[in-house]
């Protein structure tokens, strides 16, 4: 169960994830100047940008939990993958929303096989049907397991989504194209890690509850099934 002092933790966290979404909104929308050539439609990249990050740090706390589950065997690493998964796939989604609302305007099409587009439907598809094999194995052990293999394959296409405008013919554009170069103004970079430090705070959030709602679950079964052996005696 959740401690006091841990809930306390949390509730602050949520406070203070919705605060500086508010004002990641203020930067997006009034500080940030209106962009030369895309104009308004490209202040969707202040929110874009972010939760592709939490697309690509979730699926890494998948990845590096089923390697650690397939060596320690700990349950936890389990719970901590398939956690990670609910909250990539939900960012995932935001992130093919967000960007065919922002292609409507200026490519003039709602989708388009792109190669940064296709990779990271191919990234949602994979991890749907993660969860869905969790749904389909009832043995904790064997789910645990197949899931964890799942979860490190389907790691592979993270960095073929990040490479793939260098790798392939894309007009996708660069956002950052180098160190020294991130072709963005200052108050655009700074709305930018406003809002990355916001939706990171609250995916934060989000993962620890998921992760603790998950911990309870299992509790619940366990004790559940300890009395169904006692009754049965």
């Amino acid at each position: 169960m959740m401690g006091i002092k841990r809930y306390k933790i949390i509730k602050a966290c949520i406070f203070l994830g919705m605060v500086m979404m508010i004002i990641a909104l203020y930067g997006a929308f009034i500080y940030a100047p209106k962009e030369r050539i895309m104009g308004d439609v490209q202040r969707i990249f202040y929110f874009h940008l972010p939760i592709a990050g939490i697309v690509f740090l979730a699926y890494s706390v998948v990845f590096i939990s089923s390697i650690l589950y397939l060596v320690k065997k700990n349950i936890y690493w389990d719970i901590l993958a398939s956690s990670a998964v609910e909250i990539g796939i939900v960012f995932t989604t935001l992130v093919l929303i967000t960007g065919v609302v922002w292609a409507r305007p200026v490519w003039n099409t709602w989708w388009t096989w792109d190669p940064r587009l296709t990779t990271t439907l191919i990234l949602w598809f994979i991890y749907v049907v993660y969860i869905m094999m969790r749904s389909a194995i009832e043995d904790e052990g064997r789910r645990a397991r197949f899931c964890a293999i799942l979860g490190i394959i389907g790691f592979i296409d993270v960095p073929i989504v990040r490479l793939s405008v260098k790798w392939w013919r894309s007009i996708h554009p660069y956002v950052i194209k180098s160190s020294s170069d991130v072709g963005l103004e200052p108050a655009m970079i700074k709305a930018l890690v406003l809002s990355m430090v916001a939706f990171l705070i609250l995916s934060g959030v989000i993962f620890v509850l998921r992760v603790n709602l998950s911990l309870a679950e299992r509790e619940i079964e366990i004790f559940k099934a300890d009395r169904l052996k006692e009754d049965e005696l």
